[in-house]
């Protein structure tokens, strides 16, 4: 504890005098002396009062919001030892290397991807084939790593990008070239499939919001190109729930700062799950909106031009019986806290035979980073 800022100040009267060897003396008054010591015993009563209460009444911590998460207590939090890891630039430091397992970049359309890759080349033309994977917002492709792993291990090829504003690929601003519409980002997944030569029908996976839901809105522009199309917690329904950060996202003012949350992916992953991420994996979703303003803005821009129930219906439409033949494996995390359950069910009931429905107990809204070895079973099975 510490002095009150209402507190008297203890001001010692003085008067200075000037001498030949501009020397200075200072005389004190033993009535001053007296009021200040009595004031400094008034203060040392006070702290040690104040002392006495700290173990029943915690005090104020300004960085509170941020340690209530124990996935997010090196994020921004007053540390013990400021000179070793207080700043933004000493974390970056620690962390900048993390994250980029299977990776490399990608120079696609004038943009620079990043995208993720096991396995081997071969087996596009073997009967695994080849398996692309699509993340959501406001998320990226590291939490596909374990899956891709262990899928290349059973003999696919798989590749799984950043999207245009996510993980390590570009964020250009909008208006330079990127708009962050589902048009464009259509038209970028082309080319860079075309620069990843996928050319022959591939199986695709796809989970999450926004992004995500766009990779579903392409399937449905492409269905040709696609073998198997599987779909994790991914709206699928015009019921389908809009998660609170994209409600923020799309209020002026209170989007512009809540899109500048350093900790805004990996809180929104530990609130769709059962799970608390481990630090090391909490590092990695965190890095690029540490990094710069330039993730926050980007997710900021595809948020406001996305309509997310219109979205939701034409993909509920689109693969409705009648519509879509092609084989559908719907893998759902049951502990989704975005997206019930009845998502899942309701989706296969517009589309029964070529729907099938594959429940993940233990998983939340991310299946891939909850438990990616049920989602790996279920992924062999089904492709």
């Amino acid at each position: 504890m510490a002095l009150s800022l209402s507190s008297p100040p203890l001001n010692f009267p003085t008067s200075y005098s000037s001498s030949a060897g501009n020397r200075r003396t200072v005389a004190v008054s033993a009535a001053s002396i007296r009021n200040t010591t009595r004031r400094l015993s008034l203060a040392r009563k006070f702290v040690a009062k104040a002392s006495e209460n700290d173990d029943e009444t915690p005090s104020f911590n300004p960085f509170g919001f941020v340690t209530d998460n124990p996935s997010s207590r090196s994020a921004i939090q007053l540390p013990e030892a400021p000179a070793e890891d207080g700043n933004v630039g000493q974390m970056l430091y620690r962390i900048e290397d993390m994250g980029k397992d299977y990776g490399s970049y990608i120079k696609s359309g004038g943009f620079i991807w990043f995208v993720r890759e096991t396995g081997s080349s071969d087996a596009r033309l073997g009967p695994r084939g080849t398996v692309v994977f699509l993340h959501g917002a406001p998320t990226q492709s590291y939490s596909y790593r374990v899956v891709m792993s262990q899928m290349a291990d059973a003999g696919f090829h798989c590749f799984a990008p950043d999207w245009i504003g996510f993980g390590f690929s570009d964020k250009p601003q909008a208006g330079y070239g990127f708009d962050y519409t589902e048009k464009e980002y259509h038209e970028q997944l082309d080319k860079l499939l075309d620069v990843l030569e996928i050319k022959s029908p591939f199986s695709l996976v796809v989970q999450g919001f926004l992004v995500g839901s766009y990779g579903l809105t392409w399937a449905l522009k492409n269905p040709s190109r696609i073998s198997k199309l599987v779909i994790m917690n991914t709206p699928l329904t015009a019921s389908s729930p809009i998660p609170g950060l994209f409600q923020q996202l799309r209020i002026p003012l209170l989007g512009e700062f809540t899109c500048q949350n350093a900790i805004m992916a990996e809180r929104f992953i530990e609130a769709g799950s059962a799970y608390v991420l481990k630090v090391e994996k909490a590092d990695v979703y965190r890095l690029p909106y540490l990094r710069s303003s330039g993730p926050g803005f980007a997710l900021l821009e595809a948020t406001k031009r996305a309509n997310f129930k219109g979205t939701s219906s034409q993909i509920a439409e689109g693969f409705a019986s009648g519509r879509w033949d092609t084989p559908i494996l719907v893998a759902w995390g049951i502990s989704d806290k975005y997206l019930p359950q009845s998502i899942a069910e309701e989706f296969k009931k517009g589309n029964p035979s070529a729907v099938t429905l594959k429940l993940i107990e233990g998983a939340g809204h991310m299946p891939q980073e909850d438990w990616p070895e049920k989602v790996v079973d279920a992924l062999k099975y089904f492709l």
